[in-house]
C-alpha cells in the first residue's frame, strides 16, 4: 500500500574513499545490521540496501592505491557519492582530499549529491566534523548539495543518520 502511494525509487549509490577507511564495513552494517570482519576489497563489492523507500544499489569499491584509476569506470548513472574518511589516519588525510577532489572534477559525477562520513570516530586522535570539513575543503563544494556525519561503523553510530540524509534530498530531487 505505502509503496504505491509514494513509489519505490533506485538509486545507485557509490562508497569511496581510501583503503582501510570502512567502506566494508559500512556497507555490511546498513546491509545485514552486523559487523562483519572484512579483508581488503580488491575490485568491488555491490548490495543492494532498502531504506526509507529508496533502494540503495550500493558500490564499495576497493581504496588501494593501485585500483583508484579505475575508479571512473563506475561513474556514469550515479545518484550519490558517499565519502568514507578515516578521522584517525591524520597521516594520510591529505591524499583522502586529494582523491575526494579529483572525485568532485569528474564529469560524470557533477550531478551527483555527496555525503562524508567522518569514519572511526571511536579511535584515539580521530578528527571530528568540523576538522575533518576543513582538511577536505568542504566549503569549496558549491554546485551540489552535500553532508558530513560523525560515524564509527562498528557501532553502527551515525550511519543511518546520514542515510537520512541521502535520500530525503534524493526524494526532494537533489541528486
Amino acid at each position: 500500500m505505502f509503496s504505491s502511494l509514494f513509489g519505490n525509487s533506485e538509486a545507485r549509490i557509490l562508497v569511496l574513499g581510501l583503503d582501510n577507511a570502512g567502506k566494508t564495513t559500512i556497507l555490511y552494517r546498513l546491509q545485514m545490521g552486523e559487523v562483519v570482519s572484512t579483508i581488503p576489497t580488491i575490485g568491488f563489492n555491490v548490495e543492494t540496501v532498502q531504506y526509507n523507500n529508496i533502494k540503495f544499489q550500493v558500490w564499495d569499491l576497493g581504496g588501494q592505491t593501485s585500483i583508484r584509476p579505475y575508479w571512473r569506470c563506475y561513474f556514469p548513472n550515479t545518484q550519490a557519492v558517499i565519502y568514507v574518511v578515516d578521522s584517525s589516519d591524520t597521516d594520510r588525510i591529505l591524499v583522502a582530499k586529494e582523491e575526494f577532489h579529483a572525485i568532485l572534477e569528474e564529469e560524470e559525477l557533477k550531478g551527483a549529491i555527496v555525503l562524508i562520513f567522518a569514519n572511526k570516530q571511536d579511535l584515539p586522535g580521530a578528527l571530528d566534523d568540523a576538522a575533518v570539513t576543513e582538511a577536505l575543503e568542504l566549503h569549496k563544494i558549491k554546485s551540489r548539495q552535500w553532508a558530513i556525519f560523525k560515524t564509527c561503523a562498528i557501532k553502527g553510530e551515525g550511519l543511518f543518520e546520514g542515510l537520512d540524509w541521502l535520500s530525503n534530498t534524493l526524494k526532494s530531487g537533489g541528486g
